[in-house]
């Protein structure tokens, strides 16, 4: 199936483009833009913005949409924080996005160190905000309760895709139970913003995407990201449809509606894309 050509992506600046990534090879850093094989690569680095992933780059879950390697994965590098720091200062952000693989070998998924990784980054400077984008620790509330205890300016947890269809493209997720942890984030710690993410064209329908923010809204979600699933190879989940930018202006709409406080909602929209405008 050809990408139709309101998937088309503009040229960017690859001097600038080149200036981020030896940031990010200098300090050893890996991002979900390269790892998840992100559109809009290109375009962020160019801004120099990236989303840094960390506790390595093998996820132990295998999710049938995602890019990222399936293993067992390697020790935690403990000097990762303050890397992570240096890098921010080096580029000059001042809206950081840090996200994960699932390390479900790990007895707290690895909650500790994303709480280091946010105390680290928050110590450079009162002006520096900073999103973490965190798998769903298995449910264990202790586990999100040590992240929020960091104070992270937004607690992301993307649902990805309706219920119906976790049991083949999530297997090793559960619906609920993400639910629960965006729900616990609120009740826990109210003044933190709760972010989720969805993707289009797996397979769901409209109303069922409309259930899902009706849920997300439920629980208090602050802010949802709307976008469309690209397949990263024959191997993985196939798009089933790619969706209009009429219909994501629609659900866009649907969302404001339903009360979400930043709606952002087209084709080639990320959960970490341009995330700092939802606070702006």
């Amino acid at each position: 199936m050809e990408y139709p050509g309101w998937l088309k992506i503009k040229a960017s600046d690859q001097l600038r483009v080149m200036e981020t990534q030896n940031v990010l090879r200098e300090s050893t850093l890996d991002t979900v833009c390269e790892r998840a094989l992100c559109p809009n690569l290109g375009e962020c680095f160019s801004q120099k913005t990236a989303t840094f992933l960390i506790m390595g780059n093998i996820c132990t879950r295998n999710c049938r949409f995602c890019a990222v390697s399936f293993g067992t994965p390697a020790k935690i590098d403990n000097e990762e924080p303050f890397k992570i720091a240096g890098a921010v200062k080096n580029l000059g952000l001042r809206y950081v996005v840090i996200t994960s693989v699932t390390r479900d070998d790990l007895s707290d998924g690895g909650a500790d160190h994303f709480a280091r990784c946010i105390r680290a980054v928050s110590a450079l400077s009162r002006d520096v905000s900073v999103e973490v984008l965190v798998p769903d620790f298995s449910g264990n509330i202790s586990s999100l309760n040590t992240v929020l205890a960091a104070s992270p300016t937004v607690l992301n947890h993307n649902l990805e895709t309706i219920s119906r269809l976790y049991s083949y493209v999530r297997p090793d997720a559960d619906y609920s139970k993400s639910l629960r942890l965006l729900e616990a984030s609120k009740c826990n710690c109210p003044e933190i913003l709760t972010k989720s993410g969805i993707m289009l064209g797996l397979g769901e329908t409209e109303d069922e995407v409309i259930e899902l923010m009706r849920d997300l809204s439920d629980v208090g979600c602050d802010f949802v990201t709307i976008g469309q699933y690209l397949a990263p190879s024959k191997k993985h989940h196939q798009v089933k449809t790619y969706i209009e930018p009429e219909r994501f202006e629609y659900l866009g709409q649907e969302a404001t509606q339903l009360g979400f406080k930043h709606v952002a909602s087209g084709p080639l929209v990320r959960s970490s894309y341009r995330a700092r405008d939802a606070i702006e």
